[in-house]
């Protein structure tokens, strides 16, 4: 009897201490949420979120519990969340409310606007429930004023030596840059002095104990390029889990030095953001060149390209919608963003087509949209129902590498394990363009197009060739041997009824939004089985 509470015991702490590690995150696929702008509690006035107030909404931990089936349901297998801890609680500032999170006051306590320390447990709780992973934002840098002359008493940290002296930062600077401070005269955000040993002490253990009460799988560290590098080593040991972090740089080089053991396990990609940008934007330069380029500056210059943050949108850049008129090239842009190396990540309203331009509207309320299930909404469903099962169902295809097969003006063919990706630039308007491209495959192979899921015989010593005569519409290529347990157009998979890290599972219906096969389920959630059995059978013996 003894024994038995005794498994019990180390169950229970087993599934308290788990973290994610970089190789488990590299198979998740990310919808980021502004904590106050994903879903409404009951009765709150649907109609009073206008993002050019810069107010809370009332969106909270909560109502995102409540809610994940939209998110699960599309696939994804982790959220993040804005920062959890305490802002700014004060008069209104020239610069709004803080709602977005990112305006921090005492670290070590929680905001109230959002919840309690139930109410996140809950949420974290229900996310793992389902086999999702939690990665939360947090801040570092700095904390946040209305002056240049602070009282430090509401702060973590009180000392006025635990801070850098005012000083605005003279960009380009890198001492500066870590040292002075961000924000302006009218919302200053005072600089930590994280070279200090009793703030990284401070911080580690609160990191430390942040992670293990609340269950956090990952990290997004916000302003991660504006604090000393080899500070972060320490801070993301003590947290034990995978951290990624903001490195608002569009140069390669610059930005990716701070991903690897001498800083973090990865870093937003805005390097291929930009790329992009350039690429897929109409109107824009439409240089399908700085794709390619920055494929190869990548494989050049990152220690891991499958663990960067793959994005299109975010709190902090236009929504696409704000950039470039025609659908066709978010959905191009969409999937490269997912069948590329790297970890995607869709910011919430991306699926239902926003438009913010920038800070503060494209920070809208998801509500009004009514979690309509949009063309888009049903793209990043397919694409994560193919990508879960590429992640899970194959040996390597998550850390094999990309390689680009061919390019032109209009168009770019690239292979990741066994898919082949055709993307281009054209728009919706039907051109007399192709793209052709020679692969590993055998001649006469059957492949299927998994967004269409029409058949493709490959041609002679491999060659793939896409006319757009009916517009500029992607496509994925996967060989018919590949898609076994898939449960992809027409295919197979294995039977289950169970909510799991892939989404929502079926009973074997072979339709296109169905299970994306058997997975095995995460150590918490083994743990938790176990948990329960244990449990059951300590009852049984009482």
């Amino acid at each position: 009897m003894q024994h038995l509470f005794s498994l019990l015991l180390a169950l229970a702490l087993f599934t308290t201490a788990y973290a994610a590690t970089a190789e488990e995150w590299r198979k998740r696929s990310i919808y980021q949420i502004i904590t106050d702008r994903y879903a409404l509690p009951e009765g709150a006035d649907p109609d009073a979120c206008d993002p050019a107030q810069q107010k809370f909404c009332g969106g909270n931990w909560r109502t995102i519990k409540d809610n994940l089936d939209y998110i699960q349901e599309a696939g994804f297998t982790a959220i993040w969340i804005s920062p959890v801890s305490q802002n700014y609680e004060g008069p209104r500032t020239p610069y709004g409310d803080p709602y977005h999170g990112y305006w921090i006051a005492d670290a070590t306590k929680l905001n109230s606007r959002f919840g309690t320390a139930d109410d996140l447990k809950a949420l974290s709780d229900e996310v793992h429930r389902r086999g999702m992973f939690l990665m939360v934002d947090v801040v570092v840098n700095n904390v946040m004023a209305l002056d240049t002359n602070p009282d430090l008493s509401t702060f973590m940290f009180k000392d006025q030596s635990q801070y850098h002296s005012y000083c605005p930062i003279q960009w380009g600077n890198t001492t500066s840059e870590q040292n002075c401070w961000l924000g302006d005269t009218n919302v200053t955000l005072p600089d930590v002095n994280t070279q200090d040993p009793t703030v990284v002490s401070a911080y580690e253990d609160w990191i430390k104990a942040l992670v293990q009460q609340f269950n956090i799988d990952g990290l997004r560290i916000d302003a991660a390029k504006h604090v000393n590098m080899d500070f972060w080593p320490k801070f993301c040991g003590a947290a034990g889990v995978y951290c990624i972090g903001e490195v608002f740089d569009a140069d390669a080089g610059q930005a990716l030095q701070w991903q690897g053991k001498q800083s973090l396990d990865a870093i937003l990609n805005y390097p291929m953001y930009n790329a992009l940008v350039q690429a897929f934007t109409i109107p824009g330069p439409q240089n399908m060149s700085a794709v390619v380029d920055m494929i190869q500056q990548i494989k050049q210059t990152s220690s891991d390209p499958t663990l960067l943050g793959n994005f299109l949108e975010d709190q902090d850049v236009p929504r696409w919608a704000s950039l470039s008129v025609d659908p066709q090239s978010l959905w191009n842009a969409m999937i490269f963003n997912f069948m590329s190396d790297g970890i995607p990540i869709v910011y919430y309203g991306q699926e239902q087509g926003f438009n913010g331009n920038a800070d503060p509207m494209n920070r809208e309320p998801l509500w009004p949209s009514k979690y309509t299930n949009t063309t888009t909404y049903q793209l990043v469903t397919k694409l994560n129902q193919l990508r879960n099962f590429l992640v899970n169902g194959t040996d390597n295809w998550a850390t094999s590498q990309m390689e680009v097969l061919s390019q032109t003006n209009e168009g770019i063919a690239f292979m990741k394990g066994d898919v082949v990706t055709i993307l281009t630039n054209i728009g919706s308007p039907p051109q007399n363009v192709t793209i052709s491209a020679h692969t590993s495959w055998d001649s006469g192979s059957s492949t299927t197009n998994i967004l269409t899921c029409s058949q493709y015989a490959v041609g002679s010593n491999g060659s793939i060739e896409i006319a757009y005569s009916k517009g500029g519409v992607p496509v994925i290529l996967v060989p018919d041997s590949k898609l076994d347990n898939s449960g992809l157009c027409g295919h197979p998979a294995p039977v289950a009824s169970e909510k799991g890290a892939q989404g929502t599972f079926n009973n074997n219906t072979g339709s296109d939004n169905s299970a994306l096969g058997q997975i095995a389920p995460t150590p918490l959630a083994y743990a938790a089985g176990l948990l329960t059995v244990v449990a059951a059978l300590w009852t049984g013996a009482l």
